[in-house]
């Protein structure tokens, strides 16, 4: 059963592209305010799942219009749900598989760049500023400001947007593989970008999509000694894997 969320997401994005055309260069009432961030809610939900490169906007459009001016319809209503339902599991395969050769293909170009070191475990980095210094261990809580990219130079997170510019508070020990690797290779004041293979980073349950290789742009502004009351094991992929599916199936339930 496809979720209710799914459903009412992928109206939102037919409902986007129905003002496609209708460019606007300033919002200037709450509601058109409002169109457009549940647009923007939209595509960042829909990008990672791969839809903003199989779907045809003009597709989409012609649905939503034909809907609400009362034409024939190409499709019937009475089946969207059972042939969703068979469709996305397909697509995101299709995606998680499109994703890995990308993210590998652009991880074998990368690496032939200047100023790129390749690690044993397969991770990349580039110094674009070295810091002073000892350097930080799985026991430590790193003070970092980062930049997540995807391969494509999206950029897909900004910690000074969370913190209102203050350094983001991490235990090292509790990240995936491939930052965890990177950021104990820096010094204090260090600035690297690292560019971290899938299977060092989430694997199939990337916030950017599954399979997909991220760009880390990271600062190491401090770092000190865990306190021993949040020393706790890091989450597996695995189990982040398992927690999320039974969210998934506590969800489909309701």
């Amino acid at each position: 059963m496809i979720k209710k969320t799914f459903l009412i997401t992928l109206t939102g994005l037919i409902l986007v592209s129905c003002s496609k055309e209708k460019r606007v260069t300033e919002l200037k009432t709450d509601d058109e305010k409002a169109a457009y961030a549940i647009g923007l809610n939209m595509a960042s939900n829909f990008k990672p799942q791969g839809f903003d490169k199989d779907l045809d906007i003009n597709i989409l459009k012609q649905a939503m219009l034909d809907k609400f001016e009362n034409k024939e319809l190409l499709f019937s209503e009475d089946s969207i749900q059972s042939f969703l339902s068979e469709y996305v599991p397909k697509h995101l395969e299709k995606v998680a598989k499109r994703n890995a050769e990308e993210s590998k293909k652009f991880l074998e170009e990368n690496k032939k760049k200047s100023g790129i070191k390749t690690t044993a475990s397969g991770l990349q980095y580039k110094v674009e500023k070295e810091g002073t210094g000892a350097k930080p261990t799985d026991e430590d809580l790193v003070s970092v400001n980062y930049v997540l990219k995807t391969i494509d130079g999206s950029v897909f997170e900004d910690s000074k947007k969370q913190t209102g510019g203050k350094p983001a508070d991490i235990p090292l020990g509790r990240v995936v593989t491939g930052w965890r690797e990177g950021v104990k290779l820096m010094s204090k004041g260090a600035k690297y970008t690292l560019y971290i293979p899938s299977e060092l980073a989430y694997g199939e349950n990337g916030p950017a999509g599954p399979n997909q290789a991220l760009i880390f742009e990271i600062e190491l502004v401090d770092f000190k000694p865990l306190p021993k009351q949040d020393a706790q094991p890091q989450i597996t992929p695995e189990q982040l894997q398992q927690i999320q599916q039974e969210a998934q199936a506590q969800q489909e339930k309701k």
